[in-house]
């Protein structure tokens, strides 16, 4: 009888241990990005979720301090690219080079490129062509590339945060719907407040200035999602989620104003987010504000709006929430 009670009493624990652990995280990612809270979790939550994620905000919101502090905080191998109009597949996969041997003999050596990683940045993704976009869609999908017919599996864990500047489009490349269909979450990142701009200055214009210290390892955090994605989900928030998706497709009550609508991974996005979200609360399971809360950033970058739409002066987000007024 001890045994049989001492496992969900040893999982109960095990889960507050692992809950403020990434309690610990999130203040520490706090002291060092200042004012973008509710970022920061979409960000954890993308992680533990397993995913990537698109963070799209105009220069100087501390994209680039908040995923280099997340690597610090996570215990990360942490690799960052920026990307380039001449950037090449090979400056982010690796390439094979021809070496000779003090015999004489030669022979191909390969040279792993920043993809391999636990955590890859890839700074203004829009800048890059097309083709070197495309390089990361093996990696992201399925944590391994291949280069010249051979596969190479990435480390684990392996997550690939993107940043984009929405104001700029000069010299840019859209991102291919196929591409942007892979981030778990698109963030938006908006202006601080004015108090948390003044607590910035106060801690970034000073003699001194906070570093991020490390909070966890990559052992926790893959513990972490395993844990995430044991989490229960209640029968009536996975019908919401499933017709929250199904509105936003053709035939769905917001076809009409969809030039596309949201796949299959927009479910699976939600399904996990949420679990997540649940997750860093310290909560045993996900709630309909769960839902409220993310489905735009899991939504916004899987559908597109017809012309007739946007020149009515819909946007992609004020549809979203059209739709969860509709049945919440």
């Amino acid at each position: 009888m001890a045994d049989t009670q001492a496992g969900p009493a040893s999982d109960i624990e095990a889960f507050e241990k692992l809950c403020a652990l990434f309690g610990r995280a999130q203040d520490e990612l706090r002291s060092i990005v200042f004012g973008q809270d509710e970022v920061i979790a979409e960000v954890l939550a993308t992680i533990l979720a397993g995913g990537h994620n698109l963070l799209v905000g105009a220069p100087g919101l501390a994209k680039t301090r908040l995923v280099a502090g997340l690597g610090i905080v996570l215990g990360l191998d942490t690799k960052r690219v920026q990307f380039t109009p001449d950037l090449m597949p090979s400056d982010i996969l690796g390439a094979e080079v021809l070496e000779e041997s003090p015999g004489g003999a030669r022979a191909f050596r390969f040279i792993e490129g920043p993809v391999f990683c636990q955590l890859l940045m890839a700074d203004e993704i829009n800048r890059a062509s097309p083709r070197t976009q495309s390089a990361l869609l093996e990696a992201m999908q399925e944590h391994q590339v291949t280069i010249a017919g051979e596969r190479r599996a990435l480390p684990e864990p392996f997550h690939v945060l993107a940043t984009q500047n929405p104001i700029e489009q000069e010299g840019t490349y859209p991102l291919p719907e196929a591409q942007l269909d892979r981030f778990l979450l698109q963030t938006l990142i908006d202006y601080p407040d004015r108090e948390a701009e003044r607590q910035m200055l106060a801690a970034t214009t000073g003699t001194e200035e906070k570093k991020a210290e490390t909070i966890l390892g990559p052992q926790d955090l893959m513990a972490a999602q395993e844990t995430v994605r044991a989490m229960p989900i209640g029968e009536g928030l996975v019908e919401d989620i499933l017709s929250l998706v199904a509105a936003l497709r053709p035939g769905g009550s917001a076809a009409e104003h969809l030039m596309w609508g949201a796949g299959p991974r927009a479910s699976q996005a939600l399904s996990l987010t949420l679990r997540a979200r649940a997750f860093l609360d310290g909560r045993t399971a996900p709630t309909r504000g769960d839902l409220i809360a993310l489905a735009p950033s899991a939504l916004r970058h899987r559908i597109a709006l017809t012309f007739a739409a946007r020149a009515d002066g819909m946007t992609v987000d004020g549809l979203i929430a059209q739709e969860l007024d509709a049945w919440r």
